[in-house]
């Protein structure tokens, strides 16, 4: 009997120490204001890129140079996308105001706005910015950042109902036709994903270009697309979030494939593949901090603003249509309203490319 005494109370103290393990909960993260994307909003954040598609410099051209012929000042190079610092961000300043346009008939100065884009993206230019792509020393220029950006405003054009967007979608095709053949040629040679928090990340430069495929249903991409995706990530489990972000990240590389693959998967495969893969995210408690900046002034540590924003569209798109992982949404909206009130006034270092990354995330918001 008095064995059995010790062993009882042996138990009763193991177990009442796991119960006490049981109720130690992570606190649930502050509910917070929605933001939206209103008309105020958008002609806020429309002055962003309006202010820089026609900035030249400072330019970073990015470009190799053959030979002496190649130093040409960045109007002369790149006539559509020579504003906002580089290439990609005009390119995706370009899409901002085709967004906001699309959404917002009654934009301040909507009809200046369109003759700027008229004027930009030209048939004579669009040519201009193909024959730099078919340099051989530039073959590989923007690779995939900026060719995901550039079917992103292809997108954008060919699903707004308007004149403009016609010949604004015309003018702009023999570049899209090249980035998407480019997309065809180059992902059978990429053995290996990149993984980074920047622009050569290349779940987010496949989401993009599968949003792009999809909508204008363009099989060859989208099966280059699912094929290398599948390759790349199908097997990949316990994604160290912890690690993030780096330093001057502006993608989450965990969440951008997570992002990727809801795309690609149907529903149940893809809840059993982030499962695996972020299997903290399903915890209604789960929380992440945003990415903190402290300098705004530097164009490098600005990037968390980015980051903060990616995040947003990444976990919204995650979301979808999946009411078990509903709580990641207000961590979106977290993120949002963090970085929101500093992007517009502020220094040019976020300001030339943050307003695109912003009106993304608020459009994620409202789907």
């Amino acid at each position: 009997m008095k064995y059995f005494i010790i062993f009882f109370l042996i138990v009763s103290c193991n177990t009442s120490k796991e119960e006490k393990k049981e109720v130690i909960e992570i606190p649930k993260p502050e509910i917070v204001e929605k933001p939206m994307l209103n008309l105020e909003q958008a002609n806020r954040l429309a002055q962003l890129p309006l202010h820089c598609m026609e900035t030249e410099y400072p330019n970073k051209l990015g470009q190799t140079l053959g030979s002496d012929a190649d130093l040409k000042s960045p109007k002369t190079l790149h006539p559509t996308f020579y504003g906002c610092f580089d290439w990609h961000s005009s390119v995706h300043g370009h899409w901002s105001l085709v967004r906001l346009l699309k959404t917002f008939p009654e934009l301040e100065n909507a009809e200046s706005v369109k003759e700027k884009l008229l004027k930009s993206i030209s048939k004579e230019n669009i040519l201009t910015e193909v024959k730099f792509f078919d340099d051989q020393n530039n073959k590989s220029f923007e690779r995939t950042y900026g060719w995901a950006w550039l079917l992103k405003l292809a997108e954008e054009l060919h699903t707004w109902n308007e004149p403009i967007a016609r010949e604004l979608e015309t003018n702009l095709q023999p570049l899209t036709n090249l980035i998407i053949e480019k997309y065809i040629e180059f992902l059978p040679k990429l053995n290996y994903p990149l993984r980074v928090g920047t622009h050569p990340n290349t779940a987010f430069g496949l989401s993009f270009a599968f949003d792009y495929a999809q909508t204008v249903n363009n099989e060859p991409l989208k099966t280059a697309i699912i094929n290398r995706a599948k390759y790349f990530y199908s097997e990949d489990k316990d994604c160290p979030m912890s690690w993030e972000p780096s330093g001057s990240d502006f993608l989450s590389p965990c969440l951008e494939e997570a992002a990727l693959m809801k795309r690609l998967l149907p529903k149940e495969e893809f809840k059993t593949w982030l499962d695996a893969f972020l299997p903290q995210l399903k915890h209604p408690n789960y929380s992440l901090e945003v990415g903190l900046v402290s300098d705004r002034t530097d164009g490098q540590l600005v990037h968390l603003d980015g980051v903060n924003f990616s995040r947003a569209w990444s976990l919204n798109k995650i979301s979808e249509g999946l009411p078990e992982y509903s709580h990641l949404k207000n961590i979106s909206n977290i993120h949002i309203n963090y970085s929101l009130p500093s992007i517009v006034g502020d220094s040019y270092e976020g300001g030339h490319w943050l307003g695109s990354f912003a009106i993304y995330a608020l459009s994620s918001v409202n789907n």
